[in-house]
């Protein structure tokens, strides 16, 4: 989760195509803002409602907790940041799916890869949490083929073999590399022009840090790209301690609750 909130904050200055789109830039720069946003809250109530409902949750029960959740830290932390569907989401009384394709749905998901004891059970949970507002095809592969990476890399496999398995499964192109990417692209905020750049962020990275480079470095959405790209580097590499304080210094202290019992329940056992 740590991996996925810094990517957060650290692209959140360089959203909206505002970066040089370069990988030499001062991370922690509190003079450009560096701070969570939306990607950081809804990660968190994820990882709050899996939590809440227990891992062994039946499908009613996952959702409603997901959706309480989100509607709950939604509607406390990064007000006026959610985007116009999803903010009427937050607000309903009888929040109903609305066909997103949008990246929320991946961006959020990072702490469900890292939950469950089997890549099938995984992969269905990712997709609940999807289905309760994003449940486009689209949205729904975003989030599946990021929290079965995630699963994948913790369980030691290689970059190569999750990359071989995400194009298999989820018919991403992956062949392009980050120098390919970064003149033409910009900022867009479907799935399907997210995560695949996100993938290849993390893949091209020397490091955690350097995956983070990277994804800033093309531009784009970029909090939830470096989002989704540290959620990744987390699995593989895992998170300096340095960065870990930074980004307490950040965040408020109900999330840092939610990421130490995330960290015991997953990391623990």
């Amino acid at each position: 989760m740590y991996g996925a909130i810094l990517g957060d904050m650290i692209g959140a200055p360089y959203e909206f195509d505002q970066g040089d789109k370069t990988k030499d830039f001062e991370l922690f720069n509190w003079r450009k803002g560096v701070r969570y946003t939306d990607d950081t809250a809804m990660t968190i109530a994820i990882a709050r409602a899996v939590m809440a409902a227990g891992i062994d949750a039946d499908e009613d029960l996952m959702k409603k907790e997901m959706i309480f959740s989100m509607q709950d830290i939604g509607n406390q932390y990064a007000l006026g940041e959610y985007g116009g569907r999803f903010s009427k989401w937050l607000v309903s009384k009888d929040p109903q799916p609305y066909g997103s394709w949008g990246n929320g749905s991946a961006m959020r998901v990072s702490s469900i890869g890292w939950f469950f004891d089997t890549l099938e059970r995984t992969r269905e949970v990712a997709r609940w949490s999807a289905e309760v507002s994003h449940n486009h095809p689209e949205g729904i592969k975003g989030a599946e083929s990021v929290a079965a990476a995630i699963y994948l890399l913790r369980n030691g496999k290689s970059r190569e073999e999750v990359k071989a398995y995400v194009i298999d499964e989820f018919g991403y192109d992956l062949s392009r590399t980050c120098d390919e990417i970064r003149p033409g692209y910009h900022h867009v905020e479907s799935c399907q022009e997210t995560v695949p750049e996100a993938f290849t962020a993390f893949f091209e990275g020397k490091d955690f840090e350097d995956s983070i480079r990277n994804a800033v470095s093309l531009g784009g959405d970029c909090d939830t790209l470096t989002c989704i790209t540290g959620g990744l580097a987390e699995a593989f590499f895992g998170v300096p301690d340095e960065f870990i304080r930074e980004c307490n210094e950040r965040i408020p202290d109900e999330f840092i609750e939610v990421i130490e019992k995330f960290y015991k329940s997953t990391h623990g056992r």
